[in-house]
Formats: structure tokens, sequence, C-alpha cells
């Protein structure tokens, strides 16, 4: 009789023992089946085909920092250009810090005015608006957001990311897969140029960081930008745009190069600024600030 009572104690121990696992298997599953998902396959043999050296970039994206940017994706929906706060850089502490930058790095933006053609007062207040001369230059890993953007070309990652998103973003799918289309080719041009330039100078992909958009330094230019319009201010022979002198340099020919010239007269300075930034409240913000230097 106690042989039967253990052996149906046992069987019902047994059963609810099932019951209580059967979730967590199927929650390690969908886990395991997550895991397994890679959203930068398809890009990493865009980018072999291309022409990069597939070991190279094997090695890039099996290291454990690069992921997705669900976040830094999500910022392109949410932010909001007149909504940012540009009278903050026309008050007393910003302006005062200015001046001293103005001092401090006197000879690189002297060198640069001389050789560009660009007011050093005009360099200055594009690097306060930018970074707060150097204070902020972003957090947000530029290879991590340039590659998920990249990655939107492929129909499988991009379904995915819209899941993760569509619930944070006032958004329609159909919009999202236009944006998609779009933003993919952008981002995957500045993502070979990124490549291109860390290759270049010997650094490292993975310890880049600059904004949501992909902007890397204290003058926050595009990787683009970077490989055709920077300049090594210090004659190190490295372009670092987190170094001022370079970053100095590299703001003043991007000007130049896009018709600023000595004496330039208001109008034509605010539409030269309007290349910089598309947005008409950064291109007075930058004059307004230089009014006050």
């Amino acid at each position: 009789m106690n042989y039967i009572f253990l052996f149906f104690m046992r069987f019902i121990i047994f059963f609810f023992c099932l019951i209580l696992l059967e979730p967590a298997t199927n929650n390690h599953s969908l886990a395991f089946a997550e895991q397994e998902f890679s959203y930068f396959d398809s890009l990493e043999e865009k980018l072999i085909k291309n022409g990069f050296d597939r070991s190279w970039i094997k090695k890039i994206y099996s290291d454990s920092k690069v992921k997705i940017d669900i976040k830094g994706l999500s910022s392109f929906f949410t932010h909001r250009e007149a909504k940012l706060d540009y009278g903050q850089f026309t008050s007393k502490r910003p302006v005062k810090r200015a001046k001293k930058y103005l001092k401090k790095h006197k000879k690189a933006l002297l060198s640069a005015e001389k050789k560009y053609g660009v007011d050093k007062k005009i360099i200055t207040s594009i690097l306060l608006v930018e970074t707060q001369l150097g204070k902020y230059t972003g957090y947000r890993s530029t290879l991590n957001i340039l590659s998920t953007m990249a990655a939107l070309s492929d129909k499988n990652v991009r379904d995915r990311l819209w899941k993760e998103i569509s619930g944070s973003v006032k958004l329609k799918k159909e919009d999202f897969n236009k944006w998609s289309d779009r933003k993919s080719k952008w981002a995957h041009n500045e993502l070979e140029n990124f490549l291109n330039y860390v290759k270049r100078e010997g650094f490292s992909p993975h310890k880049i960081k600059g904004s949501y958009a992909g902007a890397v330094g204290i003058c926050q230019f595009m990787p683009s930008n970077i490989m055709h319009l920077a300049i090594d201010g210090d004659n190190d022979n490295i372009i670092d745009l987190f170094r001022h002198a370079d970053a100095i340099a590299s703001v003043a020919n991007y000007l130049k190069h896009h018709g600023w010239y000595s004496g330039i007269d208001r109008k034509k300075a605010s539409k030269v600024l309007y290349k910089y930034n598309h947005s008409n409240f950064y291109v007075n913000a930058i004059l307004k600030v230089a009014d006050r230097l």
C-alpha cells in the first residue's frame, strides 16, 4: 500500500514539475531564437562585396560591443529642431566661455582664419553650438548607429526593428518603410566612409562615440565630410576631430568649400552656414553668438 502511495505521489510531483518548467523552456527557446538572429549578417556581406576585407569586417562585427541601437534609431523620429533651445548659447555664461576659447586656441583660430578666410568668431560659435566647445561630443557608438540604420535595407531587420520602436514613436509602418529605404542608403555610405576613416587613421571603430545621427568630434562631422573635408590642423599626420586644432581647421575648410570667403556679407554667410546644419534656427544662433564675441 505504501509503495502504491509513494508511486502516486512521485507521479503527481513529476507532473507538476513539467507544468512549471514548460513556460521557462518556451521562454528560453524564444530567447535563443532572438539570439540566433543576427541583425548585421546581410550588412556585413554587402560591405565585403563592396571591397572591404572579409576577415577585418568579421572581426569588427563579432565584437560584443557591436549592437543594434534602438534608442538612437528612435531619436530620428522624436528630434525636433524647432524645439531646441538655441537661445541658451547667447546667454552670458556660454558667451563668456566662448571668449575664453578664442584666447586659449588663438593660434589655431588665427591660422584657420588666415588660410581659409573664415572669421574665428564664426568657427568658435559653431563649436559652441555643436558641442559646447567639445564638452558634449555625444555618447552613442558611431559604428552601432550607422550599422543599425544601414541594416534597414534588409526587410527582415526592418520588420524586427519596427516591432521594437513602433510603440514609442508616432509613425505609420508605411512611412517607416519609406524612411528606411532612403535612410539606409545614406547610412550605408556614411558607414563605409567611417570604416575607411578609422582604417586610414588606425583608430578602433568600437571606441568612437558621437551623436545619434553618427556625427563625430568637437565639430560634429559626418564620416563622409571627415573623409573629404576634415583637416589635420596640428600637423601630426592624424586627423582627429576630438582635437581642437583639427576641429577648428576642419570647420574653416568646410565653410570655405561651401562658399565662404573673407568679407562675406551676412546674407551669403547665412546660406553657407545652412549647409552645415539645415536649420534657420541654427544659422541665426551662430550669427548671434558671433555678434556677441
